[in-house]
């Protein structure tokens, strides 16, 4: 026969479970604020190592982003990272002339947006998608954007440099991963993309930001000074 729990028996467990709780609450507000105070998207690795050791870093930003769900503000997953952002039904109350980005072009567009679905893309294969060629200017727009970035080079004769969207692409646009991108009827009905989109231009599997595929290697340093990302080390001895 199991014997009955005394009455300090149901008081001890109703203290843990009640301190439990409380340092869930602790753990969910210092989270909370951890992302608010920041102005780039926060990683759960960040977060770990500033919450108290053992905390379900991803439980906690799942309560908390079910929690703001409803609100003014949404608590968005970015590639992996968090942060807080205006609900999308509710941009057009919010004035950004300060900071915001200058108008795009429509050649800027369609090249965004087919960065976008089909990357790792290089410059050739936009162009070829385009019918058009792409004038460095519009890759510099997207890339002082910050929405467009190198990622690797190509194996294949010539090496021809890949291009990506960035992390700041998607927070731009409130997209939590590159599956949130709308369809493309929806693109061309918004007039982003021509009628000259070919049979195979289909939405990718998403990739990580910095996961190459299997026909790219890495950018390495002579590649960024070839690109004249980097100033060319001098050969010179000191």
């Amino acid at each position: 026969m199991i014997d009955p729990k005394s009455d300090e028996d149901f008081e001890d467990d109703f203290e843990g479970r009640s301190r439990d709780l409380q340092a869930e609450i602790e753990a969910e507000r210092i989270a909370e604020a951890l992302v608010f105070a920041s102005s780039q998207p926060v990683s759960e690795g960040f977060l770990a190592e500033r919450l108290p050791e053992k905390t379900d870093v991803r439980a906690i930003m799942l309560r908390l982003k079910a929690h703001y769900a409803p609100r003014g503000v949404n608590l968005l997953q970015i590639e992996g990272a968090w942060a807080f952002r205006t609900a999308a039904d509710l941009s057009f109350v919010i004035r950004r002339d300060d900071n915001e980005v200058k108008k795009l072009s429509r050649a800027a567009l369609e090249v965004l947006a087919i960065i976008a679905y089909h990357q790792p893309v290089t410059r050739a294969e936009i162009e070829d998608i385009r019918g058009v060629q792409t004038s460095r200017g519009t890759l510099d727009v997207l890339m002082e954007a910050g929405w467009v970035r190198f990622r690797g080079r190509r194996r294949t004769p010539g090496r021809p440099v890949t291009l990506g969207t960035t992390r700041d692409f998607l927070d731009h646009f409130g997209l939590e991963e590159l599956r949130d991108l709308p369809g493309l009827e929806e693109l061309k009905g918004a007039g982003l993309l021509s009628g000259r989109i070919p049979a195979n231009f289909n939405i990718p599997s998403p990739l990580m930001n910095d996961e190459l595929s299997e026909d790219e290697d890495p950018i390495t340093q002579m590649d960024l000074e070839e690109l004249g990302l980097l100033a060319p080390r001098s050969t010179s001895e000191d």
